[in-house]
């Protein structure tokens, strides 16, 4: 059987073609350059969808939280993609799926779509093909698009700048009462939810939350928008109408207000940036196969230092003056 061209796959895609989907997403993942005109092609046809970044430190119940949203959204009659963004394993490169069993109850559901993605080690718990996973998941006619990141804590506010209404999730009992303040990914949040609110000590972390960001407003404040503070319980099943509720609120303040506008602007810098750097990357590496061996082997017999020789790898690389 012959491999489709990328482009072939783009009006599959517009269809809703799940193999076409999932196929776009692997070249996107995979860094093909064949796949870049597809991808330039979903880009211009994407920015209907409403993108929601949700973060939070690991245990806070992100994933379970997500199955539950996205059942509610369901039943509000939207088509829902997932983007999971898992650790990547040591040794294959590929995504730890462990907590996609969380999602089970979704498989089977046509109207929703769930890709984990390896953060391959990218830094700031974003994988790389993400922002493609998710202009490919808008054409194929989704209507609200979760990028659930990893849960490293301090690395993870890129997702603030990827998504269009960021959920930061904290959880009581995980050994400090505000989780998000240790992880210093307060400032990010859009809305905070705290989960597992069927448990007694959720309301001191509702209320020190809420304190907190009644300091934080006396010298910061956000225009068109007051950050809330939601319980929600995934076990009985309650906060999410009041959660959906808001977050269709600041889809509104991302598309409508001119705190959008910069926001906007902001998104696409990331993206702008973030590309650039991948194909920095990508060039570095295949530049760098030969002439990195002789160099690694004079810093391994400290005839010289890490400095100077990465230095000279750079230069004879991407050409003189790349080294800063």
């Amino acid at each position: 059987m012959s491999r489709v061209p990328s482009l072939d796959l783009v009006e599959r895609v517009a269809a809703g073609t799940v193999p076409a989907i999932g196929r776009l997403i692997s070249r996107a993942e995979a860094a093909s350059p064949e796949a870049r005109p597809a991808l330039a092609r979903i880009y211009a046809r994407a920015g209907r969808a409403h993108v929601v970044g949700l973060t939070g430190v690991p245990g806070s119940g992100k994933s379970t939280m997500v199955a539950s949203l996205t059942a509610h959204l369901r039943k509000a009659g939207q088509k829902v993609g997932i983007v999971a963004i898992d650790p990547s394993s040591p040794y294959s490169g590929g995504a730890i799926l462990g907590d996609r069993i969380r999602m089970a109850d979704h498989v089977l559901d046509t109207g929703v779509y769930i890709r984990s993605m390896a953060t391959r080690g990218s830094m700031g718990g974003m994988a790389r093909a993400a922002l493609d996973a998710v202009d490919i998941l808008d054409v194929a006619g989704f209507d609200t698009i979760i990028i659930e990141t990893v849960g490293v804590g301090q690395d993870e506010v890129e997702i603030a700048k990827a998504s269009h209404t960021t959920i930061v999730v904290s959880a009581p009992g995980l050994g400090d009462e505000i989780q998000a303040i240790k992880a210093g990914i307060l400032e990010i949040a859009d809305i905070h939810v705290v989960s597992k609110c069927d448990r007694s000590d959720a309301n001191r972390t509702l209320t020190d939350l809420k304190s907190m960001l009644t300091l934080g407003a006396l010298t910061t404040r956000r225009q068109d928008w007051q950050i809330p503070v939601l319980g929600i319980s995934a076990y009985k099943g309650e906060g999410f109408e009041a959660l959906i509720a808001k977050i269709e609120a600041h889809r509104r303040v991302f598309f409508e207000t001119e705190t959008g506008v910069r926001r906007r602007l902001a998104v696409a810098r990331f993206r702008l940036e973030k590309t650039a750097e991948n194909l920095l990357i990508q060039r570095f590496q295949a530049a760098s196969a030969e002439r990195a061996g002789p160099l690694a082997e004079r810093l391994s017999l400290r005839e010289s230092d890490p400095y100077t020789l990465a230095a000279t790898l750079l230069e004879e690389t991407l050409g003189p003056g790349a080294s800063p």
